[in-house]
């Protein structure tokens, strides 16, 4: 390997550990017991999840508070309508109570016909692409595009971090939920402007818009460097980004 192979390879050891869930919002998802009520805890948490963490965390916080701990069935029985009514109050920066309770009635239809988000998962996709491509497609189908993308010309960033959760086994971070039925080396990296910048100034990516294409070179150039799992580079980027001009 190259010195910047090294450095991804360094990175990506010492920041994929327990202490990463202090400050990122893939925590709330071990907060809560049962497959099912992890799924729907880290997709709503993934949805959430822009912005100032100081500010977000708090959001996100508030549903497994009124949830009681069970946000599956919180959003199954329809009890959200009371805890986020359809109102024009503010929830979370663009999000207002319709944009979020417009949202969660989505997420209900989909549990309701599935039983589960990995239910669905499982009868619409067969790889990382083809499960943002079904997720995205079914919350358009039902109008919710302020909080899904409404397809994958953009990078899908919240969703492909949402699957790196669902798919990905052996980590102290992710819960490895669905990898016998989505192969990790499929997933894509999640990605946002500070990740672009990142890449960038590694050299592993030109270019400076965050859109799916752009994902996917990223993603395939650091399968060179972790060709058994891709998305330990979303980790190597993330400890680059903390170390940046420490090792260069």
């Amino acid at each position: 390997m190259d010195n910047i192979d090294n450095i991804l390879a360094v990175y990506a050891e010492r920041y994929e550990n327990e202490a990463f869930l202090r400050d990122d919002p893939s925590l709330f998802m071990h907060k809560v017991e049962g497959t099912a009520n992890r799924e729907t805890m880290a997709f709503i948490a993934s949805c959430l999840s822009y912005g100032s963490r100081k500010q977000f965390f708090p959001k996100i916080q508030y549903i497994l508070d009124v949830s009681g701990g069970d946000v599956h069935e919180w959003v199954l029985s329809g009890r959200f309508d009371a805890d986020i009514p359809d109102n024009d109050k503010c929830y979370y920066r663009l999000y207002t109570n319709h944009t979020m309770n417009m949202f969660l009635h989505a997420l209900r239809a989909m549990l309701e016909e599935y039983g589960t988000i990995g239910g669905y998962v499982r009868a619409t996709a067969h790889d990382g692409f083809s499960a943002v491509a079904s997720i995205t497609a079914f919350f358009a189908d039902k109008n919710v595009g302020a909080i899904i993308p409404k397809d994958t010309s953009s990078a899908c960033k919240r969703v492909c971090m949402f699957l790196r959760w669902m798919v990905r086994s052996g980590s102290p971070v992710d819960l490895g939920l669905w990898s016998d039925f989505i192969d990790r080396r499929t997933l894509i990296i999640p990605m946002d402007t500070h990740v672009v910048q990142e890449a960038n100034a590694l050299g592993l990516l030109s270019g400076k818009c965050a859109s799916m294409s752009a994902a996917k070179r990223l993603t395939a150039r650091l399968a060179q460097v972790f060709p058994d799992d891709p998305m330990k580079g979303d980790f190597a980027l993330f400890g680059y980004g903390v170390n940046k001009g420490k090792d260069m």
